[in-house]
C-alpha cells in the first residue's frame, strides 16, 4: 500500500466514522481492504481508491467502513464488568427503580458488534431480574453486522465458552441446515432492540435515558477530541447515578468529561448534574 493510497483510506475513514488509523494501522487496513478488493473485482487498491470517488460509491463506503470497525469479540468478554454489573450495579439500581418508581432497567450496548456483548447483558440482567422489566438497546455503525446480531445465531465454537448450564437456559440447538448452530431464545431476543447507530453523529434512535451504558473498545481508534465529544454524550444519554463500562485498555482519566471513576473501566454519572 503506497502512502496516498493509505493517507486517503484514513482520510475518508475519519471523514466518515471519526476512526482515527495511525500508522500502526497500515497493516490492518491493508488486510482488510484485500478482501473488498476481492469482493468487489477490482484489480489494485489505486483502482479501489477511484472506486470510492465515483458516483454512487455510497454502497462501497459503508462496506468499507464495516470491514475496517468490524472486531473480534466474544460473550461476557471482559468479565469483571458483568460482575460488577451483577453484585454492585443491578441491585443498586433496583433498589432505585422500587424507590423511584421506574417502570424498567435500561441499558445501551453503544458498540454491539455482532451481539454477543447485548446478550451477555440480557443473560445476567435476566438471572438478577427475574421480577423486574428490563430492555437493552444495541447499535453498531455496521448494517451488516447488526443484521447478523439481530438474529442471534451462533456456531458451536462461540457458545462452547459458555457454561453447559447457560447453554441450556438461553441458546435454542440447531437442527437441520442449522446442525451445529444456536440461536438466542426469543425470551433474551425479545428484550434487545438493535438500531443502526454512528455513535458520533445524529440523534440515537430512542429518547428515554439509560441506567447503565456499555461502550468498550471504541475509543481506541479515536484522538482524543473526539474521545470527548464521544464520552459527552454518552453521559448525557445517562441517568443522574447511571454507569458507564469502557474497555480494560481505556481510560478518560487524560479526558475532559464530566463522569466519576467508580474503578478501572467504570464510571458514573455524578447525581444532580
Amino acid at each position: 500500500m503506497r502512502d496516498c493510497e493509505f493517507d486517503f483510506i484514513r482520510g475518508l475513514v475519519y471523514e466518515r466514522s471519526r476512526i482515527n488509523l495511525g500508522p500502526d494501522k497500515r497493516q490492518l487496513v491493508s488486510a482488510r481492504l484485500g478482501k473488498r478488493l476481492r469482493a468487489t473485482n477490482v484489480p489494485s487498491l489505486s483502482e479501489y481508491c477511484r472506486l470510492l470517488q465515483a458516483p454512487g460509491a455510497e454502497t462501497e463506503l459503508g462496506h468499507l467502513i464495516d470491514a475496517i470497525s468490524t472486531n473480534h469479540t466474544f460473550f461476557f468478554r471482559e468479565m469483571a464488568h458483568f460482575d460488577f454489573l451483577r453484585t454492585t450495579a443491578v441491585p443498586e439500581l433496583l433498589e432505585r427503580a422500587r424507590a423511584e418508581r421506574w417502570s424498567r432497567l435500561r441499558v445501551w450496548s453503544a458498540a454491539c458488534s455482532s451481539g454477543e456483548e447485548p446478550f451477555s447483558i440480557a443473560m445476567t440482567l435476566a438471572e438478577c431480574l427475574p421480577n423486574w422489566p428490563w430492555q437493552i438497546d444495541a447499535t453498531d455503525i455496521s448494517r451488516r453486522i447488526l443484521a447478523k446480531a439481530a438474529v442471534g445465531i451462533y456456531n458451536q465454537e462461540t457458545v462452547s465458552r459458555l457454561p453447559a448450564e447457560t447453554i441450556r437456559t438461553h441458546f435454542q440447538r440447531g437442527f437441520g441446515p442449522q446442525e451445529g448452530n444456536y440461536r438466542v431464545k426469543e425470551a433474551l431476543r425479545g428484550n434487545v432492540h438493535f438500531h443502526h447507530l454512528n455513535l458520533l453523529e445524529g440523534q440515537p434512535p430512542f429518547t428515554e435515558p439509560f441506567h447503565v451504558i456499555f461502550c468498550r473498545n471504541v475509543m481506541i481508534y479515536f484522538d482524543r477530541p473526539t474521545q470527548e465529544e464521544l464520552i459527552d454524550r454518552l453521559a448525557r444519554r445517562l441517568v443522574p447515578g447511571g454507569y458507564l463500562m469502557v474497555g480494560h485498555s481505556e481510560s478518560l482519566t487524560h479526558l475532559r468529561q464530566p463522569l466519576q471513576v467508580v474503578r478501572p473501566a467504570v464510571y458514573r454519572k455524578p447525581f444532580g448534574s
